[in-house]
């Protein structure tokens, strides 16, 4: 009989939300960066659109992968299953390591250079359930090196994800109308 590879979307978020429970993280801790974030900018935003916005990520199939790779890598690392320097590298979330950031940066980026920048923030400020798992995992035994990144990722991509909603929310309440460059009346006299 041969392995199940390929999942429904559905299926990818339900499978992600488990391997992330199982390293503690809830959904609702990625939401709430992701609404703390983006509160920042869109004061009446709501905490369902974070949380819905945070299902809609994990349900994607390059998502899927990257949570489920972040796990194992961690958990790997946690048993002593890597060779060599890696294993202390990975162990101990060396700094100069940069491995976990780009896996971060390609989830963000899926939100384009916005979610990357947002990631950048999150991956820098460390706050709610990021800044938990990294100094949970500066304890011997635990390894939350790819982890804290895919979280944080996650949520810059949940937080790009709310600003689009409420940026097209905006666009179908303006008038449509042809706007230029030379409309305006800085560029005019130039």
């Amino acid at each position: 009989m041969s392995k199940k590879l390929i999942y429904s979307r559905s299926e990818m978020a339900k499978l992600c939300e488990e391997a992330l429970k199982s390293r503690g993280v809830e959904l609702e801790d990625i939401a709430l960066i992701a609404y703390n974030q983006q509160s920042r900018y869109t004061p009446n935003v709501s905490m369902d659109v974070c949380r819905e916005s945070v299902l809609k990520v994990i349900s994607l199939r390059d998502i899927f992968h990257h949570v489920l790779l972040a796990v194992e890598l961690d958990k790997m690392a946690e048993k002593g299953l890597f060779e060599g320097p890696i294993q202390d590298i990975i162990a101990n979330d060396l700094g100069l390591f940069g491995i976990d950031e780009v896996l971060g940066l390609d989830v963000a980026g899926l939100y384009g250079v916005i979610g990357m920048t947002n990631f950048g923030d999150i991956d820098v400020n460390k706050r709610g359930i990021i800044e938990k798992l990294n100094v949970e995992g500066k304890k011997e035994g635990i390894v939350h090196t790819f982890l804290d990144d895919i979280v944080g990722a996650i949520a810059a991509a949940a937080s790009t994800r709310v600003a689009q909603i409420v940026n097209e929310e905006l666009a179908n309440m303006v008038p449509h109308q042809k706007v230029t460059l030379f409309d305006d009346e800085d560029f005019k006299d130039k």
